[in-house]
């Protein structure tokens, strides 16, 4: 038997030793060191802690852990962190990957019984706060692992999250509808044994053990002339106006007054600096505040009046859309963006389609739309242009070899962008079916994170949809292209001779581009590839 193997198999006697070991704790090691050489290690038949190979450890514990209920190895780890941590530190390397995306720990209150605390998991890599949908589990529930133990409303989607251990859930802490839960937040408690769960109707999670408050500097003291006061006169400040310097009519005031004036909307020139030389400090605006409150904002005041008037409807922000704010917000004002714009004539493409839907219907296949073929040249675009087909990063420029385009779709909730993998290599009917079945649970609020995480390019279409003509669509970091696709439109244009006219159905589309990935001349030079699949459509079935 591995070393590992016996470590686990006296498991129960490991719990117990802080009861007799709490005067050293170096005794711990001395009597793992007796059991294993009772049992032996190898040819040398170690007898010292000083020769116990901390390597072989690990790897025999890892080994054995598989084998092994998580709850025993989360209370083996919790006594070996408190006795020996060099040892605590091992175990935590081997259990990290079984404890998921959950934040779980054991009880440390000595009035109840052991429990873990299952904090609001982190299932996507923009996650900082989830709402839950609705609990699949009712307080006294038996679980088990595998099972759907709520949903949770992400960033991006809604997605279930599932029981990691055996148990009974003994208290749901954030009921059907929490929303704003910070990742690590606790929201239920698990036991093990049934007669437990009663204990926990009362329960209440400490501040300690709720998610970390963000950290918060300390208020920086103001400068040295607004807290001193002056020691000759206790007298209130006079609030009259203060008379020109002879300097002109300047006026002299710290910054932190004039900016604390600025906010309250109060003229400098109605208040006298006790600072050096007559200089307005913050103590004479606050105190002019104190004094005038009812005339300062009074303005603000018969602003909310009016606006009292108004009929309207306040709208929650859904975690989509205040996500996808943020997201856009800082690509807007971090990227530098740049458009190229073009029209492609799509008189064959239509014609295209019109020959492969007539296969489909016949073949009982999905109907092929423009969007799809759009997909599909935007796809073997990047694959000819593959600078196009990078992201940006401080230390390099990542260029991907998988073509994996995201398709952005409107929902009620917001706007979703789920991905086409390696649309280069897939067919029309393939493309299209994935387009309809992935547009169907984004509008379902179904999607999965591998239905929307990893997308190289995206493609956003308002033309076909809404008849939009041409727009300019922002950047999806980290990607550094997105396509923004107008809609066709008949245009007159000259014939095979000079009095001679046609018509000809023209699509604008609009490339935006990160310039510090995508130089013009390489924008430029995707298009025209593109350019060149649309205008002329077979030479994508090649």
């Amino acid at each position: 038997m591995t070393f590992g193997s016996r470590i686990f198999h006296h498991s129960r006697k490991l719990r117990h030793t802080h009861k007799i070991l709490q005067n050293d704790r170096a005794i711990l090691a001395r009597w793992v060191a007796n059991d294993v050489s009772q049992h032996g290690l190898g040819p040398g038949r170690n007898h010292g802690v000083s020769k116990f190979s901390s390597e072989s450890f690990f790897n025999s514990s890892n080994r054995a852990i598989s084998a092994v209920r998580l709850r025993n190895g989360n209370a083996l780890r919790k006594e070996m962190e408190a006795h020996t941590p060099v040892a605590g530190m091992m175990f935590n390397k081997g259990l990290l990957c079984a404890q998921g995306n959950s934040r779980r720990s054991f009880s440390t209150a000595s009035d109840l019984p052991p429990h873990q605390e299952i904090g609001m998991p982190s299932l996507s890599p923009t996650m900082t706060e989830g709402n839950i949908a609705r609990w699949l589990k009712k307080e006294g529930d038996k679980i088990s692992p595998g099972e759907v133990l709520c949903e949770v409303e992400t960033d991006k989607a809604t997605v279930e999250m599932e029981c990691m251990e055996e148990g009974y859930l003994a208290k749901i802490l954030l009921g059907d509808g929490s929303s704003g839960i910070k990742v690590g937040e606790i929201i239920a408690i698990t036991v093990e044994e049934e007669e437990d769960v009663a204990k926990f109707k009362d329960y209440q999670p400490s501040t300690s053990d709720s998610a970390p408050a963000p950290k918060t500097s300390p208020t920086p003291s103001p400068p040295k002339e607004e807290t001193e006061a002056p020691a000759t006169s206790p007298e209130p400040k006079s609030l009259t106006p203060s008379a020109p310097t002879s300097a002109g009519s300047r006026i002299f005031a710290s910054p932190l007054a004039r900016k604390l004036a600025e906010d309250h909307n109060v003229p400098l020139s109605n208040i006298k600096g006790t600072g050096p030389d007559g200089r307005i400090v913050k103590a004479d605006i606050e105190c002019y505040l104190d004094s005038h409150g009812k005339e300062v904002l009074q303005a603000p005041k018969a602003a909310a009046t009016a606006a009292a008037g108004l009929d309207y409807t306040d709208i929650p922000h859904a975690q989509i859309r205040k996500v996808t704010a943020s997201r856009l917000l800082q690509s807007k004002q971090t990227i530098p963006h740049y458009y190229l714009t073009v029209d492609t004539c799509v008189d064959k493409l239509m014609e295209l389609r019109n020959e492969l839907n007539a296969l489909q219907e016949a073949s009982g296949g999905k109907r092929i739309s423009i969007n799809d073929l759009v997909i599909k040249a935007a796809a073997l675009a990047l694959r000819k242009v593959p600078q196009c087909n990078s992201s940006w990063t401080n230390d390099y420029i990542r260029q991907y070899h998988n073509v994996n385009i995201n398709v952005a779709v409107q929902t009620d909730n917001g706007l979703y962008v789920p991905i086409v993998r390696d649309a280069d290599k897939k067919g029309l009917s393939k493309i299209s079916e994935e387009v309809k079945h992935l547009a169907q649970k984004a509008k379902e609020n179904s999607l999965k994170p591998e239905d929307y995480e990893g997308g190289t390019f995206t493609v956003s279409n308002l033309g076909g949809p809404f008849g939009i003509k041409q727009f300019c669509a922002i950047i999806n970091p980290p990607q550094s292209g997105i396509l923004a696709v107008g809609s066709a439109e008949k245009r007159v244009v000259p014939g095979g001779s000079p009095e001679q006219y046609k018509f000809a159905s023209f699509m604008s589309v609009t490339l935006s581009c990160d310039h510090r990935v995508i130089d013009g001349a390489i924008g430029a030079e995707w298009l025209k590839a593109f350019k060149g699949y649309i205008e002329n459509p077979e030479t994508m079935l090649l």
